[in-house]
């Protein structure tokens, strides 16, 4: 597969955009920087660590690579999913090192105009807010866009904490 090439008239276009990875976590759509994003698989079991924080669900081996893999149910403040199996597994890179989100289900690739992303209202009950950089109006609802850097410095918080914010 090749690398499409920006033609000199949708140069501005893609300046104006950002490409998302987008997912659904507990029936709602969020959205990581697709930049971020190595690669996406239906996920072999992780291995659970004793006090880990409650938003890592284990480590995960990927081809002799040790990476965190965070239950985005749990660092989002939803309840966990009972279902066996551990999902769709998101992974990224942050500071150079790898991390797997484990979501319910991937949605698409999106370029989301720069011009639409709106900023996250600040209300008490909006879950996952210390990770939401901006929501997007989309057609079938909004998909709150999240900072990868944000979901990493807040693995070792509680919900309590969290909800205190």
């Amino acid at each position: 597969m090749t690398a499409a090439v920006p033609s000199q008239s949708s140069a501005p276009h893609a300046a104006a955009s950002r490409r998302f990875c987008t997912f659904v976590v507990a029936g709602r759509s969020f959205a990581v920087d697709a930049a971020a994003v190595t690669e996406v698989f239906r996920g072999p079991p992780t291995t659970p660590v004793p006090r880990a924080p409650e938003a890592i669900r284990g480590l995960l081996n990927l081809r002799g690579r040790i990476v965190p893999a965070i239950d985005m149910r749990r660092r989002l403040g939803f309840e966990a999913d009972q279902r066996v199996g551990d999902g769709i597994h998101v992974v990224l890179v942050s500071g150079g090192e790898a991390y797997s989100l484990i979501v319910d289900a991937l949605a698409d690739v999106a370029d989301i105009p720069a011009g639409a992303i709106e900023r996250p209202v600040a209300a008490s009950e909006m879950v996952g807010r210390d990770c939401v950089e901006g929501v997007y109006a989309a057609r079938d609802g909004l998909v709150h866009l999240l900072g990868v850097e944000a979901i990493i410095a807040g693995l070792g918080d509680t919900a309590a904490e969290r909800k205190m914010r």
